[in-house]
């Protein structure tokens, strides 16, 4: 051991230092009072963990200047690392040592050319921070990397967003271009049916003056012949100029006419506000009757997602549903009272939006007792009688419409399908309408 006069011409480095302080605050722990320095007896009553952290510097200062107090920490190390102590002190560095460790035991047992062994160790832990700094700084740099990557991929995607954005605006921007195009055409003819009827008025005119010497009743009739002429010249000025046809206002009036006399018609044969549908008496008609026409299919095929809106979209459509085939399709793992409560609330929406005629048919063959279904307005709900298939009660409900009427049918049972196609009526999946009311 060297002379307690010996000392570093530098601070240990601070792992060394922590170190250090921390096998001194152990062994101060296990002295007992009377070998305890004066200086460190008020932190040996301390509890391990709080020694090292609360005397550090007390405990650094003792060792730096008690030489006994040094080798008795010594004594510890040695005691605990004799393989270390033993080659430190024959001047050898093990080379797979921790440098903390070695300049530590070095420095309290103080073996010949401790000082290079610590200064040594400073080096390594020089190196070791370094390159630690380094890696770090490396990781730093790849994390930049992949943030540079990431915002240019979001950079390109808003790039690609904002050229479909684009596109769909130059795509609006020619329709748009088209419709200005056809509204200055229907200008253009209403204009030149406006000098038309000009020129038919001022041919009146002319013929009124040239027939003022035929009498005052042939007088009469010219003028108002002129001020019938006027008054649709007036009617086509005002129509070009809220941007609507002669034709149009003559097919309102027709319109209006013939609402006029279908309401007067109704109240003079007593019709009834309200008429049943022929669904409302499906058990009256229990017979064969003519197929209905063919529902139109507009050139679409039975699984296409635009089906079921032009059918919907057709006047008077009856739309018949097999309840348990849809229900069962769309959310089958409810019970079937769930089933068809759910299907009940969509179904109700829909009508209410569409306003579209619809009959719901459930299988009550196996039913032992009635069910309440609370039917949304617009909607019917029928149950099969015992003994009698929801399959053949659709077919029935076919057969009772008259001829021409348009029907489309939802099932995903072939049969179903099938026989009601052959009967007139326009098969639907019951996917189409599944999607149809999730949309809704």
């Amino acid at each position: 051991m060297s002379s307690a006069g010996e000392g570093l011409s530098r601070p240990l480095p601070e792992q060394v230092r922590l170190n250090v302080v921390d096998l001194a605050a152990t062994v101060l722990g296990t002295l007992p009072a009377v070998s305890v320095p004066p200086p460190l007896r008020g932190i040996a009553k301390f509890e391990a963990r709080k020694r090292a952290k609360l005397g550090s510097a007390p405990i650094a200062a003792q060792l730096e200047n008690d030489k006994k107090f040094r080798e008795l920490v010594a004594e510890s190390v040695a005691a605990g690392w004799p393989e270390l102590v033993a080659s430190l002190a024959d001047g050898h560095v093990p080379p797979a040592a921790d440098p903390v460790l070695v300049a530590a035991a070095a420095y309290l047992t103080r073996p010949p050319g401790w000082e290079e062994m610590i200064e040594l160790a400073r080096s390594d832990l020089q190196q070791s921070a370094a390159a630690a700094e380094g890696s770090e700084r490396e990781e730093v740099v790849s994390r930049l990397r992949e943030q540079l990557a990431a915002q240019k991929s979001a950079a390109k995607e808003e790039s690609d967003r904002l050229r479909e954005q684009l596109k769909l605006a130059r795509s609006e921007n020619s329709d748009l271009r088209r419709k200005l195009h056809d509204a200055r055409e229907r200008a253009k003819a209403a204009l030149a049916r406006t000098e038309e009827m000009e020129r038919v008025a001022e041919e009146a005119r002319t013929a009124a003056v040239a027939a003022g010497n035929a009498g005052e009743s042939e007088l009469r009739r010219l003028r108002e012949r002129l001020a019938d002429v006027e008054k649709q010249l007036e009617a086509s000025r005002r129509a070009a100029r809220e941007g609507r046809s002669l034709e149009d206002a003559r097919i309102r009036v027709l319109l209006d006419a013939l609402q006029d006399a279908s309401a007067g018609l109704r109240r003079e044969l007593g019709l009834p506000a309200t008429i049943s549908r022929p669904a409302d008496s499906v058990a009256a008609h229990p017979g064969e009757r003519p197929g209905v026409r063919g529902v139109p299919a507009r050139a679409l095929a039975d699984d296409d997602p635009q089906l079921l809106d032009q059918l919907l979209a057709i006047p008077q459509i009856h739309l018949i549903i097999d309840g348990y085939n849809v229900t069962k399709t769309g959310y089958g793992t409810l019970t079937l009272a769930d089933q068809r409560n759910r299907l009940m609330t969509n179904l109700g929406g829909l009508a209410a939006q569409t306003r579209v005629e619809m009959t719901v048919v459930f299988d009550g063959a196996e039913l032992n007792a009635p069910v309440q279904v609370v039917a949304p307005r617009g909607v019917r709900v029928l149950f099969s009688d015992p003994g009698e298939i929801a399959d053949d009660l659709i077919r029935q409900l076919v057969r009772v419409e008259p001829p021409g009427r348009a029907i489309a049918v939802v099932s995903s049972d072939r049969e179903v399908a099938e026989s009601v196609r052959r009967m007139g009526a326009r098969p639907v999946p019951s996917a189409l309408l599944l999607r149809r009311l999730g949309r809704a």
